[in-house]
């Protein structure tokens, strides 16, 4: 008896596990095949999140439902369902187009539901159906410790995806592995029914305890809702900053959502003492961490962000071990698991809906911490009596005073940091370790930590509306104190500067020196008075003085927001005084230029990015095609690569040598008196199915080795080597990151 119960136990085990691997296998990779579609932003992400966090939720929901008739109707019931979403294998989008309003903030849950629902949804509800069944199948042990191992193939299927799947497999036969281990899967459901039935030959559904079970207070179902949506929107939040940082790829999405399935699988572990220590550390790494949420790391962000994935990890163990802790005999196991993935919901659809609509900021991200800093299990750092009456109001005093230090220290002090603002913020996080333990007065020093440490400043200038926020990411205008300089940041990353005092100018990233500069002044000579020129991504508009009379000019704008803060609202002004009337097209540009006429352009300039980031799918060889398509033969591509941590040089080098095209590299090293004047170091590629027109921009092509980017001079692009060109079906970063930039 006990080896058919070991064997049944090994049996649901590795269905479970199945089950979870193919769950979060399936999500990187149909937001890969989204790319082309949907873009580059990290919203893209998040929304793709909320609708896996939804689709769990009606998982669990049904589930839920289903054990509350018969055990041999489950069985019944959940094949059944299962063998209807085989028509929705092999796996891809659906045939839908995204909004003409440029907005699609809903568009993209209803694109992913559509695509993958069914199918989403029937693997979703394995993790808590296989526990009930397991229970209902004699076996002994407690199935809460399913949970755990679960999540270890949850977090197997995201590792495997960036690391041996995509880098490996193109999409294409990605979609059929997927089919194949799904019907894998449906092997053992069927299985696993075989054993429920057998275990309950009456037709009735075995009770756990001969008593009827303790009912569950709303404030206990409430409680794990908040345990639970905590910790699901920081990990979207911090996967924001990931993403708005480095690039939209699974290799930068896991990484969050990787930590946070890892949480679950130590805080429903068998073994609790890891759960117990890190929940007992959580406060130390909640205020240390918590420290620099408001700091803009600049090139050292990778590093910065250690903090917000270390702050990620100790509070999702910590709230979800809380959940544990709390957890319903078994035979409630499926209504709490139902209030847990409602709580993922709400944290998802917090960040990933109402943030955006709510915040001109990600202000989702200091929220959640005060929230956590709230919920962390309420044992002190420091001995004291318990029994000591006067021991709370002591720690609500100390919390007090360290939320009066942070708000003196942020009003009085200037936005950097000071020997002033360093001090006080130190004795801070003293007095927040001193009160952990105790939730108000830990969230007063949390919050009195966050004032100092950049947060009135950043509440400044929410007041002053000089932030600003769309669905593709965060805007904030900054000027100098003379007022002399207005730039503008796209997450962390300048995208555009202009002298107030000589408005015309184009500087930043496109002076006359830079690749584009050069192309765009030599357009009367390279192609005649009437050049036509496309630029894809607007920016400040810029580059939209260098248009000449006679010239026809269209950008290519993705963001509504951008082209307000260009044009309509004029807070730049390059487009009003150098191209009042130019047309501006609205929507990814893969899709809009895919409706321009074919060789419409003489010059196309690539200028589009995501904070620091060029967007994929703005760069595969379907994508190029695209650009080709639209180019006159003689015409010329200019590609901003420009980035802090990907070298992008060996893939344009390879669609280069692939396909025909004639290319250069151009790197812009502006001297300190340069800097001075706004402008910035920049690179650019030209290229050309023409080498004659080629030529006839660049003159003499240095063959100088491009790492060094030695010579002011056009340069060759280094040879690929063994890299093949990207494409929609197989595309893979991990080979081109500078990792000791990101260290």
């Amino acid at each position: 008896m006990m080896k058919a119960a070991g064997n049944s136990r090994a049996l649901f085990l590795i269905t479970i596990l199945t089950g979870s691997f193919l769950l979060f296998l399936v999500q990187p990779m149909i937001a890969r095949m989204a790319l082309p579609r949907l873009g580059g932003a990290p919203a893209v992400w998040n929304s793709a999140m909320l609708v896996y966090q939804a689709l769990l939720l009606a998982g669990y929901a049904y589930a839920h439902r289903l054990t509350q008739t018969t055990a041999r109707r489950q069985a019944i019931i959940h094949i059944a369902l299962f063998l209807v979403a085989l028509l929705w294998l092999p796996i891809g989008l659906a045939n839908l187009q995204p909004p003409a309003n440029g907005s699609p903030i809903f568009w993209v849950p209803w694109l992913l539901t559509a695509s993958i629902g069914p199918l989403f949804f029937m693997v979703a509800s394995q993790a808590p159906l296989m526990q009930r069944w397991y229970a209902l199948s004699g076996n002994e042990g407690e199935p809460y410790a399913l949970y755990a191992a679960s999540n270890i193939g949850s977090f197997g299927g995201l590792i495997a995806y960036p690391l041996l799947v995509e880098p490996f497999t193109t999409l294409n036969s990605q979609k059929w592995i997927w089919s194949g281990i799904y019907i894998a899967l449906l092997i053992l459901v069927c299985i696993c029914a075989l054993q429920v039935w057998r275990s309950n030959g009456a037709g009735k559904v075995q009770q756990e305890q001969t008593s009827a079970p303790i009912p569950i207070a709303w404030t206990r179902r409430l409680y794990w809702i908040v345990l639970a949506a905590v910790p699901s929107g920081l990990m979207l939040s911090t996967t924001s900053h990931l993403t708005t940082d480095l690039m939209a790829m699974p290799l930068i999405w896991v990484i969050p959502l990787g930590i946070y399935l890892l949480s679950f699988s130590v805080a429903f572990a068998d073994n609790q003492k890891p759960a117990y220590w890190i929940s007992r550390l959580a406060p130390i790494v909640l205020i240390i961490s918590g420290a620099f949420v408001f700091v803009v790391w600049g090139k050292a962000a990778i590093s910065g962000l250690v903090a917000s994935l270390s702050l990620l990890f100790f509070v999702a163990v910590a709230l979800h071990n809380e959940m544990y802790r709390t957890r319903p005999a078994p035979s409630e196991l499926t209504s709490f698991y139902l209030m847990m993935s409602l709580g993922g919901v709400i944290g998802g659809f917090f960040c990933a809906i109402v943030a955006p609509l709510l915040f001109d900021w990600t202000w989702e991200h200091p929220i959640l911490i005060l929230l956590a800093a709230a919920l962390l299990p309420a044992v002190p750092l420091l001995r004291v009596d318990e029994n000591d009456g006067r021991i709370p109001v002591v720690m609500t005093v100390i919390g007090m005073i360290a939320l009066g230090l942070g708000l003196f220290g942020g009003i009085t002090e200037p936005a950097e940091p000071s020997f002033f603002k360093i001090i006080c913020a130190s004795v801070i996080i003293l007095f927040g370790l001193a009160v952990a333990g105790f939730r108000l007065p830990f969230l007063l020093a949390m919050a009195g930590l966050l004032t100092i440490n950049g947060g009135w400043y950043s509440f400044q200038q929410t007041l002053d509306g000089v932030r600003m926020r769309s669905y593709f990411g965060t805007y904030t205008v900054n000027s100098t104190e003379s007022g002399r300089v207005r730039w503008l940041n796209h997450g962390t990353t300048m995208h555009g500067m202009q002298l107030l005092d000589d408005p015309t100018r184009p500087i930043s990233y496109y002076p006359e020196t830079s690749g584009v500069g050069i192309a765009l002044k030599k357009a009367p000579a390279l192609f005649g008075p009437n050049a036509t020129v496309g630029i894809v991504g607007l920016g400040t508009g810029t580059l939209g003085c260098y248009k000449k009379p006679g010239q026809n000019w269209t950008f290519f704008e993705i963001d509504p927001l951008v082209i307000e803060i260009a044009r309509d609202r004029k807070i730049f002004s390059f487009l009003e005084k150098c191209a009042p009337d130019v047309k501006i097209t609205l929507g990814d540009a893969r899709l809009t230029l895919a409706e321009v006429p074919k060789g419409h352009f003489d010059i196309l300039a690539l200028d589009a990015f995501s904070s620091d980031s060029i967007p994929l799918h703005l760069l595969t060889k379907e994508a190029f095609a695209t650009y080709r398509r639209t180019l006159k033969p003689d015409g010329l591509l200019l590609v901003h690569i420009s980035n802090r941590y990907i070298d992008l040089n060996p893939v344009i080098a390879a669609e280069a040598k692939a396909n025909g095209w004639y290319a250069a590299l151009r790197h812009d090293s502006p001297t300190q008196a340069m800097i001075n004047k706004g402008i910035r170091a920049s690179q650019w590629i030209a290229l050309s199915p023409d080498p004659a027109k080629l030529a006839q921009l660049t003159g003499p092509v240095d063959r100088i080795d491009s790492r060094y980017y030695d010579s002011d001079q056009w340069l060759h692009l280094d040879p690929p080597g063994d890299v093949a060109p990207w494409t929609d079906d197989y595309a893979s970063v991990l080979p081109h990151l500078s990792l000791w930039k990101i260290l």
